[in-house]
């Protein structure tokens, strides 16, 4: 039984003269700065904002002399004494009227901006844009332009030198912007979430207490520290309708701007005092501060 022999090997096409062999393409250079460079340039920007207040709570620890020097002094001995002589100036009534108002006038925000965000972006009506415009309209009218019709109106009502008056006129001031932010916020929830709650059989109610307000409570808890910063730092309303029984931080901190100078050290202790409730609750609510100023960012 005779085997066939093996095929030939197939011959391989000849190159074409003056083809030549491709060559490897070269990896393109990265352009920009490196990693370590950009982490630099971050590092600088974040200490660019940061170096008003480090040397505001530097300066809180410094005696008035060295407070005072120009050039600054930036070595020294640190002291307490500032912050002895704020406590001492009666600091913590003035602390309890802002806590007051702010607590109680972002808590009224909420509860009157919540139904009427829901309502505006769930159920809107024919004039939804004249009212949504109509609620930031408020904003454009100068304070000082009120200020005297505020005060008559206090003063008849028997409502100068209290904290509620300050509470009503802060619910006032925040809550046009607070309905425009809870109301982006209702925008971006899904459509079908809010469909299958009601064939479900739940309500508007239930939707809104049960359903909508867990998504979005990062965007709740935006707005609420928003209106919580506007109020704590207002000052024109609490220096005009207030005295003694419901001034406020910033009032307080007026008292070292006399006619023998700046008092730069107190000064700075006080303001330090000031900012830290601030600090300290956008430092706890961060990560839902971030998630509620993010919202609808990415689809």
């Amino acid at each position: 039984m005779t085997t066939a022999a093996p095929a030939p090997p197939t011959a391989t096409p000849a190159r074409k003269s003056g083809a030549s062999a491709p060559t490897p393409a070269r990896p393109r250079r990265r352009g920009g700065l490196g990693p370590a460079a950009l982490t630099i340039l971050t590092w600088a920007i974040a200490l660019l904002f940061v170096s008003p207040a480090l040397w505001l709570v530097l300066t809180a620890f410094k005696q008035e002399s060295d407070a005072a020097t120009d050039p600054p002094t930036f070595f020294f001995e640190p002291t307490l004494d500032q912050f002895r002589t704020v406590f001492a100036s009666d600091f913590l009534p003035y602390l309890g009227n802002s806590l007051v108002a702010t607590l109680v006038s972002t808590l009224l925000v909420l509860l009157l901006g919540v139904p009427a965000a829901y309502a505006l972006s769930i159920r809107p009506v024919k004039r939804t844009q004249d009212v949504l415009f109509f609620f930031i309209s408020t904003k454009m009218l100068p304070v000082v332009a009120v200020v005297v019709p505020l005060y008559v109106a206090a003063a008849r009502l028997s409502m100068l030198d209290t904290v509620w008056t300050l509470v009503i006129l802060y619910t006032a001031m925040n809550l046009p912007i607070a309905v425009w932010m809870l109301r982006s916020f209702f925008l971006e929830v899904p459509k079908g979430i809010i469909e299958a709650a009601q064939l479900e059989g739940a309500g508007l109610p239930r939707v809104l207490w049960s359903v909508m307000l867990p998504i979005m409570a990062p965007g709740v808890a935006a707005t609420a520290l928003i209106c919580m910063i506007f109020s704590w730092n207002e000052f024109f309303f609490a220096v005009n309708l207030t005295a003694s029984q419901a001034a406020t931080v910033p009032v307080f901190m007026v008292g070292f701007i006399t006619s023998e100078g700046l008092f730069w050290a107190q000064l700075a202790a006080a303001a330090t005092l000031a900012s830290l409730p601030i600090v300290v609750i956008g430092w706890v609510a961060q990560r839902q501060l971030v998630r509620g100023l993010s919202m609808g960012a990415v689809k």
